[in-house]
């Protein structure tokens, strides 16, 4: 097993797979925090749109 980790290659494929789950990470706080920022803005009661008048 040790032997395995000493060609480059593995290392390299190591460090993809952890880049990619840091960036998962990074983009799940971030599309939370955007959601959770949104939500209220969304909820609010709107006012029924006004009818036109006429004469």
């Amino acid at each position: 097993m040790m032997k395995l980790l000493d060609t480059d290659g593995a290392w390299i494929a190591i460090g993809i797979s952890v880049f990619f789950i840091v960036v998962g990470v990074v983009m799940k706080r971030v599309l939370v925090n955007i959601l959770k920022e949104s939500a209220p803005e969304s909820n609010a009661p709107s006012a029924p749109p006004e009818t036109p008048k006429h004469d």
